[in-house]
């Protein structure tokens, strides 16, 4: 079980709100399968699961052993003398790990899996590095923040330091560890005031060489360096949501005014994460101080204007249209405390990312899990505590045989849309299944095999 995570602001903000009904997610079979594609070689790629085929379902034991089957496997590559050989078998445990939730197989495995980490990041390549440093991040999320991650991190965060220090390294290593070192200090030793405080101390001094100079002058960056201080901002702005209200005063006074410079970056994906950090950082102060304001919010808010109608055609389109949404977002939130909702909906659920601070904690999870986010949403008591959405919820026989993902595949176009009843128990009458249709001109026409028909809320049997 994963330990209490009662200092994470992501779940204790008050008005912080949650839903039990959303879309139905994927199923466990598509969730699992074509993962783990390198697992036996570099050039050879298997699948973990075979998806059934004529309606056959894949026996939930059968596929169990074969996953951990192909799982040891990989962990065995990791130790192969062929760089190509262990490079494939740490992507397929990137995949692995931000598909499912392997909390019991990987916790007796976790030592050996550790091991071969840190002697991928101490003497792999570049591309090996960045590789496994996601990996551990993954790994620490997998073990769920509790003593096995916390022992994990203690021993690999000199290694990862090293590397985030050495600028002979390769870039995206250094921007992978960055981010490692973020999370895995945020889910794994965020309790300790100690690791807290020298991990935000490490990340700050990448960053911060791209303050402006006692001139006001910003230094040119280095080819690479805009991404990794994109990075490494990112993953302090996330620790920063675990300081106390004492540190967080001393971080804003020396934080704020550098970073209001930072946004003439001629850096696109740079200027947004301090847009972003910006934004957060005035958040917190808010949250601490009622009377908090701004230092020259005149000028901010000037440049905010600007950067938000920056139609500058030596930019490219796309980075003018991403840059000027972001920037009015925190231009309406600096003026107006006008925050832009968004609902993240996963299986029969949803987590409603209302404020800064849960926006950069969830993008930090995404960031890691990537498509993966969702699941582990739905199934990852790490996460699930870390929103607030309480145990995994567990859904009946008759709700799991409602074949609600296959509606998903009737064209948007379609102007006919039916709505799906759920057999959820009464005791959770908030929960719903939800479809892509509204009601039907006859009730007796299936719209989906397009031919008459007695079924009215179960087409799909004709089709």
């Amino acid at each position: 079980m994963p330990r209490s995570k009662k200092g994470k602001r992501g779940s204790g903000k008050p008005g912080v709100r949650n839903g039990v009904k959303g879309e139905s997610g994927a199923s466990d079979d598509e969730l699992t399968s074509d993962i783990l594609s390198h697992c036996s070689s570099a050039s050879e790629t298997t699948s973990v699961l075979e998806e059934g085929t004529g309606g056959e379902q894949v026996d939930e034991q059968t596929a169990q052993e074969e996953t951990e089957d192909k799982l040891k496997q990989c962990i065995d590559n990791l130790m192969d003398k062929s760089a190509k050989t262990r490079l494939a078998a740490l992507e397929s445990l990137r995949q692995a790990f931000s598909s499912r939730v392997l909390y019991d197989f990987l916790t007796e495995r976790r030592l050996t899996v550790s091991d071969c980490l840190e002697r991928s990041l101490k003497k792999g390549g570049g591309e090996e590095q960045a590789a496994a440093a996601t990996v551990f991040a993954l790994l620490c999320i997998q073990l769920e923040g509790g003593d096995e991650a916390e022992e994990g991190f203690k021993v690999l965060r000199p290694i990862l330091t090293a590397l985030l220090m050495d600028n002979s390294a390769s870039i995206t290593a250094r921007q992978s560890c960055a981010r490692a070192l973020g999370m895995c200090c945020y889910v794994s030793a965020a309790e300790e005031g100690e690791d807290l405080i020298k991990s935000l101390a490490l990340l700050e001094s990448i960053f911060m060489t791209s303050y402006p100079n006692r001139e006001g002058v910003l230094p040119t960056p280095k080819p690479g360096n805009p991404g990794l201080n994109s990075a490494a901002l990112q993953a302090w702005s996330l620790l920063v949501t675990l300081c106390p209200a004492s540190r967080l005063k001393v971080l804003l006074d020396l934080h704020l005014p550098k970073l209001q410079a930072c946004l003439q970056s001629n850096d696109v994906n740079y200027r947004i994460a301090v847009g972003e950090t910006i934004a957060l950082l005035v958040e917190l102060g808010r949250d601490i101080d009622e009377e908090f304001e701004v230092e020259d919010s005149e000028g901010l808010c000037e440049c905010l204007k600007s950067l938000a109608t920056d139609g500058n055609k030596h930019r490219a389109k796309n980075d003018r249209r991403k840059q000027r949404s972001i920037f009015r977002e925190v231009l309406h939130y600096i003026e107006n405390e006008d925050f832009t909702e968004e609902k993240i909906r996963f299986g029969v659920e949803s987590v409603y990312i209302d404020s800064w601070m849960r926006r950069r904690i969830y993008d930090a999870f995404k960031e890691i899990l990537e498509s993966g986010v969702r699941h582990h949403l739905q199934f990852n008591p790490l996460l699930r505590d870390i929103f607030g959405l309480g145990p995994p919820i567990i859904l009946d026989a008759t709700v799991k045989g409602n074949k609600i993902t296959r509606f998903e595949k009737v064209p948007a176009s379609s102007s006919s849309t039916l709505t799906v009843q759920s057999s959820v128990p009464e005791t959770q009458d908030d929960i719903y299944l939800p479809s892509r249709f509204s009601q039907w001109n006859s009730p007796t026409f299936c719209l989906i095999g397009q031919k008459e028909t007695n079924h009215v809320a179960s087409c799909l049997i004709c089709c």
